[in-house]
């Protein structure tokens, strides 16, 4: 469809998208409208209404004269407010939070320090450590944990005991080659529907890092699927939930879990969730993000990258991140590589 000032189109992938023309003086009321949720919207132009102003895409207007609106800043300095970033706008207590001064610094892609979780040709990934390395580097990364999947994804070609091992020691030949980036050694671990890892203790005890996963029985019903995430959760070398929720998006239903129960059983053992950036997951969810904030677990923002091309999925994972209310300091991996090594030590 198409007019004068605005026209739709629907790009291969099957996204709509809309497009809209407005007056410059139009232009920051205009991506308040269309950025922010309809509750958040609402919300901005009832305080509006009790200040005598009306807001619109067009603008804000007095008494019919426009008295803001050329850029987002004005909008929300009309009604008292600091700017509100857009990822906030959904009415779930930013506007509360500019009230009293507690918005938080969001998180940006330019913080992170590190990816943690990445996979080689060695199982179901495209491209060799060193490059995957260079990669990584070349986005300004310090480290990266090569975490490949373990045996009991079999389609993935998973790890066994030895080959892991083998892994390890080219990780250890290859990083005094490397400047500049730094390999961790971890693995992602099938979490077994008993609640015990692809992996013994033994093995696992060899590793930088650990990141348990769920990839198979998604069905469970929920108190059974959140039980066997804490047992596994239990194991001494556990470091991060990956992809905690398992969605694909438009392909695979999140399995059913207490994620209240998880984010807490987390805490208490001293371990962390995963924000899994890439843009088929985007798991973990927004509200869970701000939930974890709010219980002080912290969020590890990974790739899940399987090319040297899948670092660029950092960006989605930065931009859910946000909507989550993080800061740099709730992200695991905003940290120095010693800072992280000491966080990842076994509490158990």
């Amino acid at each position: 469809s198409a007019g004068g000032t605005r026209a739709s189109v629907v790009l291969k992938s099957g996204l709509q998208v809309d497009l809209r023309v407005v007056a410059q003086a139009s232009y920051g009321a205009a991506l308040c409208y269309f950025t922010g949720s309809k509750a958040h919207n609402i919300a901005i132009r009832r305080i509006g209404q009790k200040r005598g102003l009306k807001i619109n895409e067009y603008g804000v207007f007095r008494d019919g004269e426009r008295v803001a609106g050329e850029d987002e800043d004005s909008v929300y300095k009309s009604v008292g407010l600091p700017f509100i970033a857009p990822e906030l706008r959904e009415d779930r207590g930013e506007i509360e939070a500019a009230r009293g001064g507690r918005l938080p610094k969001l998180v940006e892609l330019a913080d992170l320090r590190g990816d943690l979780h990445a996979h080689t040709q060695a199982t179901d990934g495209h491209d060799s450590l060193r490059d995957m390395a260079m990669a990584a580097k070349a986005m300004g990364l310090e480290y990266l944990a090569v975490t490949e999947h373990s045996r009991h994804l079999a389609v993935a070609r998973g790890l066994d005991p030895l080959r892991l091992a083998r892994q390890c020691d080219e990780i250890d030949q290859l990083n005094p080659e490397l400047d500049g980036i730094t390999l961790l050694k971890g693995i992602e671990v099938d979490i077994l529907e008993d609640g015990n890892l692809d992996l013994p203790d033994e093995v696992l005890g060899r590793l930088d890092l650990v990141i348990g996963a769920v990839h198979s029985q998604f069905h469970l019903s929920r108190a059974r699927q959140t039980e066997r995430i804490l047992r596994a959760m239990d194991h001494p070398h556990f470091s991060v939930l990956a992809h905690p929720f398992g969605r694909l998006i438009d392909k695979r239903e999140p399995y059913d879990v207490d994620m209240l129960r998880i984010i807490r059983h987390a805490r208490q053992r001293g371990c962390f969730l995963e924000l899994n950036a890439h843009p088929e997951r985007l798991d973990l969810l927004d509200t869970y993000c701000q939930m974890a904030k709010e219980e002080g677990v912290r969020i590890s923002v990974n790739s899940d990258a399987h090319s040297v091309f899948d670092f660029a999925n950092l960006r989605y994972g930065i931009g859910q991140a946000r909507r989550g209310w993080l800061e740099k300091d709730d992200v695991l991996n905003t940290r120095s590589l010693a800072s992280l090594r000491r966080l990842l030590e076994p509490t158990l």
